[in-house]
């Protein structure tokens, strides 16, 4: 077996382009527990989201979680699925034909934009191999996760230069660590909150739900939960809310371990016993809707404050394919894209190119 896998046929004179790679958790194929049972194996097996010794982790993940779990995930897989398929990958699929869209409606035409999921399919190797199919020779990584964390941003990076050790002619890499900060990003979710206050009217609080990390990371230099809050923070202020008028929370728990608190589950049943009127609830570590917002937060949080005394419950949908949103992806790639798009050739240089080559004996 090659050590490499083979470079696409090179003509002297191609033009190279400038790849973007968005890359999101995951999904499995369909939502049955054999398809959960092959997703989880290979999301529970990193040892950037499980940071166990392996001679602990791997027995109980294959002698009991996954017997256990791939059939209760199923089901809640299934009461998400759509027909196009699982929620997640939709939207992310639609997120990079409309970010290349918006790049080539600026003017940016030698810029491929694809994706890859960490976890499942398609995987970061076959976008790679489809944006090195394109020619491109610089490859921008950007991680749909505003807020850094090893187990998320890092591990999409193992991913990418996993796949790039099968290539002998490696591109040249950049890589977004984190956008939670960025103005675009903010305000994207503003516009997000707003339009859902001016439909349905506006809450008596505003419940902020980050995924949650085992708060080990955090003791170790995890800069997560801080850059939760510093979303939570600015989005805060551009909506004029006070420190009383939202709740900063963090969901998705798994194991026994402690992680990041307050718990979302607990603060959404505290607020149904304080009898709150109306919660709205957003996810906004979160840009494409998936099993954790539709199901976790949609489904299972209504039924947690509802059962709790509490009485309207508004779920605020994830930016997935806001034009507001896509303008923004666009604005935060093009910042980390300096000196590469200025160096694109135009059609007469790499006309030069080719003819100086064959001078030199070089095979057409």
């Amino acid at each position: 077996m090659p050590q490499y896998r083979e470079e696409p046929a090179w003509r002297h004179g191609t033009p190279t382009r400038t790849g973007i790679l968005l890359v999101n958790l995951g999904t499995p194929d369909a939502p049955t527990p054999a398809a959960l049972r092959r997703y989880l194996a290979q999301f529970l097996s990193d040892t950037r989201v499980v940071e166990l010794p392996r001679t602990l982790w791997l027995p109980l993940l294959y002698g009991v979680v996954l017997r256990v779990r791939p059939k209760a995930s199923a089901a809640k897989y299934a009461s998400i699925w759509t027909e196009e398929g699982s929620p997640l990958r939709v939207h992310t699929a639609r997120q990079a034909e409309r970010l290349a869209a918006e790049l080539a409606a600026r003017g940016l035409h030698k810029t491929s934009v694809e994706y890859g999921m960490r976890y499942g399919s398609p995987s970061v190797d076959d976008a790679l191999e489809r944006l090195k199919a394109a020619r491109c020779d610089r490859i921008l990584l950007l991680p749909l996760y505003p807020q850094y964390a090893a187990s998320t941003t890092a591990s999409s990076g193992d991913a990418l230069f996993q796949a790039l050790r099968r290539y002998r002619d490696v591109p040249a890499v950049r890589t977004v660590r984190h956008f939670h900060d960025h103005p675009r990003y903010i305000g994207a979710l503003a516009d997000a909150v707003r339009a859902h206050w001016d439909s349905h009217g506006r809450g008596d609080r505003l419940l902020m739900s980050f995924h949650g990390v085992p708060r080990v990371t955090l003791l170790r230099g995890d800069p997560y939960h801080c850059e939760c809050h510093k979303t939570a923070r600015m989005l805060a202020e551009a909506l004029g809310l006070g420190r009383d008028d939202y709740v900063v929370a963090f969901q998705s728990l798994f194991g026994r371990a402690e992680w990041l608190r307050p718990y979302t589950a607990e603060v959404l049943a505290d607020l149904g016993r304080q009898k709150v009127g109306r919660v709205d609830v957003m996810c906004p570590g979160f840009v494409a809707d998936c099993l954790e917002t539709l199901e976790e937060i949609a489904i299972e949080g209504k039924h947690t404050f509802l059962s709790a005394g509490g009485g309207d419950y508004r779920y605020i949908g994830c930016l997935n394919e806001h034009p507001v949103w896509i303008a923004g992806l666009a604005d935060i790639a093009l910042e980390q894209l300096g000196g590469w798009l200025d160096r694109a050739e135009d059609a007469p240089s790499l006309d030069a190119s080719r003819t100086r080559a064959l001078a030199l004996g070089a095979d057409d």
